[in-house]
């Protein structure tokens, strides 16, 4: 299983519990722990007084200096089904490795139309961890890069638009072995997948 996750900006110190003003600026701390990542977000005070421990510990990944921005209000139907960002967070919830080409590609949609800025990249078991930080929310989504091939962009391409089209398929649902019900879902196939396997 993936170790996605996302991971909102808090609003106060979580040294001195001081609540953030607006344009107050603040460091964010990216820290390696055993459940994944732990982020923490720090007022300069604190920083300039614990920054130089926190930075030495060896689960230290990554630092970088942010403005706070209260959260924008939510809409009314905060999720579509062609809206990448909605599925994009839809896809990291769900934490299904079959989807990491789709996650993986979706991110760097949303780089390129500045809703998501890389703040720091990392290096675990052989694969590259992309830490994404949301330019208006300040969520800290982390997207794990599956080093797709040139043969596979394409097929990727082609999954993604489906999904923005038709939503996600609902998770299976387990049956035991032996036991009468229904079946299980098949793993998720785009029409492109499903031609490349359907009979001459």
């Amino acid at each position: 299983m993936l170790e996605w996750n996302i991971q909102s900006r808090a609003h106060q110190c979580q040294i001195t519990s001081k609540p953030f003003s607006q344009g107050e600026s603040f460091h964010t701390v990216l820290l390696e722990s055993k459940i994944g990542f732990e982020r923490m977000d720090l007022s300069t005070a604190a920083w300039k007084e614990h920054g130089t421990d926190i930075s030495s510990r060896p689960n230290f990944i990554s630092h970088w200096m942010g403005t706070y921005e209260p959260p924008p209000a939510a809409p009314p139907d905060a999720i579509k089904k062609d809206d990448a960002e909605s599925l994009l967070r839809a896809l990291l919830d769900r934490k299904d490795e079959q989807f990491a080409p789709a996650v993986f590609i979706l991110a760097v949609m949303l780089e390129r139309k500045r809703v998501l800025r890389v703040k720091s990249q990392v290096r675990e078991k052989n694969r590259r961890i992309i830490v994404y930080e949301h330019a208006k929310t300040g969520d800290i989504l982390l997207v794990n890069d599956p080093d797709l091939q040139l043969a596979q962009l394409e097929k990727t391409q082609h999954d993604v638009s489906y999904l923005l089209e038709h939503g996600i398929p609902a998770p299976a649902v387990p049956v035991e072995p032996g036991v009468p019900g229904e079946p299980t879902e098949e793993p998720f196939n785009s029409p492109s997948e499903i031609n490349t396997l359907a009979p001459v």
